[in-house]
């Protein structure tokens, strides 16, 4: 059985009572429901991890290279997780880096990511719905021959 790595940051874990207008009502649980869903189909499994500590965050990456690909929700982590960004600099497949909320209408301080420019693609602003997309399009990227889009 193959398996999708999914990772979220710090506060992720109170999704659904955590600042609901921003962040939606859907639980971490929701999300991983809808991730797992969405690629099962595919005969994929997800690993989940959560933690409010960019230390264990590394040691579940580095802990799963053999994973099909990653989705990586990083929270504030996406500001300064220098660690978090050199252990997803040598993650060894696709992974996408998805927020609920749109970064860019928000304070100045979340536009830009430190971990971006290495994703194979961004998700922002389309609140739990995002990670779905996300798994889609790592159906297409995984297996997918060099230089075809």
């Amino acid at each position: 059985m193959r398996e999708l790595l999914l990772v979220n940051g710090p506060n992720l874990g109170i999704l659904g009572r955590r600042e609901t207008a921003i962040y939606g009502t859907a639980t971490l649980a929701d999300i991983v429901d809808a991730v797992a869903a969405e690629v099962a189909e595919r005969g994929w499994q997800v690993v989940s991890v959560q933690d409010e500590s960019e230390g264990e965050l590394i040691r579940a990456i580095q802990d799963n290279y053999a994973t099909v690909g990653a989705i990586v929700n990083p929270g504030a982590l996406m500001i300064a997780g220098w660690s978090l960004r050199d252990a997803l600099a040598n993650y060894p497949r696709p992974w996408i880096e998805v927020h609920l909320s749109n970064v860019w209408a928000r304070e100045q301080f979340r536009h830009e990511s430190v971990l971006a420019p290495l994703a194979s693609g961004v998700i922002v602003g389309l609140g739990a719905r995002g990670y779905r997309l996300a798994a889609r399009a790592l159906l297409e990227l995984v297996d997918e021959p060099a230089g075809r889009l």
